[in-house]
């Protein structure tokens, strides 16, 4: 699944993060991944290549390459990031992800539906909208781990944006 996974991110060029997201994933910056699998080396050169955009408030430096704090959510400027990308944009963290699918900046969909029922937290599909999409793909795994792929109906014409 980490091999699927790597493949999906391998066209990123810029992450746009809310805190909690990059508070998590910033450990692949200094992680030491010399003794692990050739997947985990693989995933740290991914992101440490991409570009990274942290929405955050309260945020006062990043501890990562390559990376800069924002203060709000501007859909113009994702709009006119998207238009001068050459490379795809992946939006990571639930509201943030709500923020953009709200202001129609989403090309794709991605879900990874997982057996486990944890309860609560925050939710990524933000009420009140309604996006068509369409089923480009669908991937289920030993795990029972279930990928969907979604395209929406209306694409910009602009580098994707990811969800």
């Amino acid at each position: 699944m980490h091999s699927f996974v790597n493949d999906l991110e391998r066209p990123i060029g810029t992450y746009l993060y809310g805190r909690r997201m990059y508070d998590v994933l910033v450990a692949w910056e200094t992680m030491d991944t010399g003794e692990q699998p050739p997947v985990m080396r693989d995933y740290a050169e991914i992101w440490r290549a991409a570009d990274k955009i942290v929405y955050s408030r309260t945020l006062e430096t990043v501890s990562s390459a390559r990376t800069r704090i924002e203060r709000d959510f501007n859909p113009e400027a994702v709009r006119q990031l998207k238009a001068r990308a050459d490379r795809d944009i992946s939006v990571g963290g639930p509201e943030l992800a709500a923020q953009a699918i709200r202001a129609g900046l989403v090309d794709e969909l991605h879900q990874f539906l997982t057996p486990i029922v944890v309860g609560g937290g925050n939710k990524f599909l933000p009420d009140g909208v309604r996006v068509e999409l369409e089923l480009l793909d669908e991937r289920r795994f030993g795990n029972g781990v279930v990928h969907l792929h979604y395209r929406t109906r209306s694409p910009s014409r602009s580098r994707g944006l990811r969800v």
